[in-house]
């Protein structure tokens, strides 16, 4: 089970999500404020955070930049919001998955499940790859996480290291967003655009863009592969 700290002002929603948690065994801890999550986060160990945005001190997208800023903790966002906009501008700044209220306990059981086994490792995918992966100037430590760029360290997210290390651990591939969406975020269902960010994101980290691809190719409607420059 995991360690949970939930982040809402709203009593109602608080009570609820913390009696859910707790039934289904996990420990939950819960704050109203983003300064005391942030106080949370910096004194214990959590396995995930979710996080309402619309906070009484601090809009819950400042939070999340700042929670990024001490900790690699997931996050799940929890919002009213369904502007499209707003959603890729936080997955882009380090949430890892979002709900939009209302939602079901068994929409955030899911989701929270899904989050949990890419943090830790687990889920269907396969193992992965014991040895280093050299693709062109990449080279990726799958057991240290950590990869390089013709010699320089480069600072991923967990999420852009998974996808980046599935990738390169099929050079040439094409890979299609279904088998992405089922091995690095353990979804058999998702939005097309969680792919898109992360892969912008990454490209930026790999100093290319989708316009001028050195890495990262996209073939629009198959899918997605990696593949050392011409």
């Amino acid at each position: 089970m995991a360690s949970v700290l939930v982040v809402e002002d709203d009593q109602f929603v608080r009570s609820a999500l913390i009696r859910h948690l707790t039934d289904a065994s996990h420990t939950v801890r819960s704050v109203g404020t983003a300064l005391e999550a942030l106080r949370e986060v910096a004194h214990f160990r959590f396995d995930v955070v979710i996080l309402d945005l619309g906070l009484p001190d601090l809009d819950g997208a400042e939070a999340l930049k700042m929670l990024r800023g001490i900790t690699d903790v997931p996050v799940i966002i929890a919002t009213a919001r369904d502007d499209e906009a707003e959603i890729v501008r936080l997955l882009n700044d380090g949430a890892d998955d979002y709900l939009t209220k209302p939602f079901s306990v068994e929409h955030l059981s899911a989701r929270m499940a899904a989050v949990l086994r890419r943090s830790r490792g687990g889920g269907g995918g396969e193992a992965p790859p014991s040895r280093e992966i050299r693709v062109g100037g990449l080279a990726i430590d799958p057991l240290r996480r950590q990869a390089e760029l013709d010699g320089v360290r480069l600072d991923l997210t967990r999420r852009e290291f998974d996808l980046l290390a599935f990738l390169a651990g099929r050079p040439g591939v094409v890979v299609p967003r279904k088998e992405l969406l089922a091995e690095v975020w353990q979804q058999s269902y998702g939005d097309d655009q969680t792919i898109d960010v992360h892969l912008s994101w990454l490209r930026r980290k790999l100093g290319e863009t989708a316009a001028s691809p050195r890495y990262l190719h996209t073939l629009r409607g198959v899918g997605v592969k990696l593949e050392p420059p011409q």
